[in-house]
């Protein structure tokens, strides 16, 4: 940087020699005397420099460029350049050659080479991503994140070699660090993953900073994410927050992703030539040379992450409640008109006003509970049966529901009475003639409830009139009461004096038996009711038919 008005001071003001001067700005005496020469050349005295500004001063002196000073270059449009770059197939070179042919009509200014566009634009381009250096309280916030390089375990009776998680949970201030192995990044593994790692720090921080995965995101988005409704159960069960990095924002969550670096150098990395058979001799493993990294010395600062552990984050982790958090899952499903709902191909029941309602399902591995607008409706202990298996409540029924079936004969013959007496020996009626007395519960039930629309004396009425006809059906009396026939008098049906007349046999003459044919063959009666019917036994077809009547003869 030049030091134009320190010479000047000295000059002017000090009455300092050209060599003094050089040995104070440890600059050289011939570019002190070019100084105080453009000094003089442009007229400008100490006390015109005095009130301006370094830049100022450097402006009076050096506004004549001189032979060395670079040409004038046609400035460029850099914001133009980035945003012509996000279009598809657009490259830095091909910018250049436009931006080039569009100063060809701009002299005397010429256009910037191919390698100085490319260096403008990149130093343009660093300022617009300015990193925030992101200060932590202790016990504020813990970062969670999965490893991209994975560990894996030999199946020993197939040998066949299976991939799995790694997963790295780091305490912001003091950098402390857990690291698990599971075998998928789904909600059960991961919300066992996030409680170990609370149980591993022995304490609870305020806010817990994971990726935007499926397990912790069930709607991602870059303001407002949906948390998975069973990890914000978690959170709620710990007291802490749930702050998601937004979407290829790694810089929101950098302490992780410095920690899985680590993890993957000093504990991937070491475990190269290792084979695992199983997670927990994996999980062994990494616990070993986990501890190893937390009492690894800081390369630029005093202790290691267990030392500063122990002094910042600890204490103000809050501690963990008395039960641990018994994973559940949620699902959303909507009330039968059985008011049941489904999961896991089995029905639970809930209250029947809700027939039709979208609710909420909590399932653990004991139990099930329904919620509706966050209140629970209804709770039942899991079932482990045959896929189709309903668990009903009593309560949960309507009446009638709760009554069907078990009500005894006695009592829908009693509540028939209570419509009429007709109605009850009506039901009575019903009851002697079915084999099993529920399969008339239907029809007495359909009579007693014509009487909210006919009214009790026309439906006992009707059922004196189904009675004497002989017809105790629930379509009798219906079809009685739709055509007014309980107001019509009842005829009794005249008796009839036998008709004597000598073209009717009467019923003797179809007896099969005749007290003449008493003790007799029945070939003997055959023949002679052959013999009195004109019949005889014919040569040519051999049976008994009348004279002339042959078959064959036909």
């Amino acid at each position: 940087m030049r030091k134009v008005r320190e010479v000047l001071r000295l000059k002017f003001e000090c009455g300092r020699t050209h060599a003094e001067i050089a040995a104070s700005t440890v600059i050289g005496e011939t570019t002190v005397g070019d100084y105080l020469k453009r000094a003089r050349a442009c007229g400008l005295t100490w006390e015109e420099a005095r009130p301006l500004s370094d830049a100022e001063v450097e402006a009076r002196l050096f506004r004549y460029g001189g032979r060395n000073e670079p040409p004038s270059r046609v400035p460029i449009d850099f914001a133009w350049v980035h945003r012509e770059l996000s279009k598809p197939a657009v490259t830095l070179q091909t910018l250049w050659v436009e931006y080039r042919d569009g100063a060809m009509g701009q002299a005397p200014l010429r256009a910037y080479e191919y390698s100085r566009f490319c260096a403008l634009y990149a130093r343009w381009k660093k300022k617009l991503s300015v990193v925030m250096r992101q200060v932590h309280r202790a016990g504020e916030k813990v970062f969670i994140d999965y490893s991209g390089r994975k560990p894996h375990i030999v199946d020993p009776q197939t040998g066949e070699i299976h991939e799995v998680e790694l997963f790295v949970a780091v305490l912001g201030a003091s950098n402390y660090t857990y690291a698990e192995a599971t075998r998928t990044q789904k909600l059960a593994d991961f919300v066992g993953s996030t409680i170990r790692a609370f149980e591993y720090f022995g304490g609870v921080p305020e806010v817990v900073v994971p990726d935007q995965l499926r397990s912790a995101v069930s709607g991602p988005d870059r303001y407002e994410p949906d948390i998975n409704p069973t990890y914000l159960e978690m959170a709620q069960h710990y007291g802490v927050t749930v702050i998601p990095a937004r979407p290829r924002k790694p810089r929101d969550k950098a302490k992780v992703e410095g920690g899985v670096l680590i993890a993957q150098r000093w504990i991937l990395a070491a475990l190269r030539n290792r084979t695992f058979f199983s997670l927990g001799e994996l999980n062994a493993a990494i616990g070993e040379l986990l501890e190893r990294l937390n009492t690894r010395p800081f390369q630029k600062l005093e202790g290691c992450r267990r030392s500063a552990f122990q002094t910042l984050d600890k204490p103000a982790l809050r501690p963990l409640p008395a039960h641990r958090y018994r994973i559940a899952k949620w699902k959303k499903a909507r009330a039968n008109i059985d008011y049941c709902v489904d999961y896991d191909h089995r029905l639970y029941s809930v209250p029947y006003a809700l027939m039709g309602e979208e609710v909420e399902i909590r399932a653990t591995a004991t139990t099930i509970e329904v919620l509706h607008r966050n209140e629970r409706v209804a709770s039942h202990a899991r079932s482990y049966g045959p896929k189709g298996t309903a668990i009903i409540c009593d309560e949960h029924r309507p009446r009638q529901h709760r009554d069907y079936g078990k009500w005894p004969p006695e009592r829908v013959v009693a509540w028939a009475e209570s419509i009429g007496i007709q109605v009850g020996e009506f039901a009575r009626r019903v009851m002697e003639q079915r084999t099993h007395p529920e399969t008339g519960y239907r029809t007495c039930l359909g009579v007693i409830r014509l009487a909210d629309k006919y009214g009790r004396a026309r439906v006992n009425a009707a059922c004196a009139r189904a009675l004497s006809i002989g017809s105790p059906t629930c379509k009798s009396v219906t079809a009685i009461l739709k055509n007014g026939l309980d107001r019509a008098p009842q005829v009794e049906p005249a008796t009839r004096a036998p008709i004597a007349h000598e073209h009717i046999r009467g019923a003797r003459y179809f007896d099969t038996e005749d007290e003449s044919d008493l003790g007799r063959n029945d070939s003997e009666v055959g023949r002679d009711e052959a013999v009195r019917d004109g019949r005889r036994r014919c040569a040519r077809c051999s049976r008994r038919h009348r004279r002339n009547h042959c078959p064959l003869t036909k």
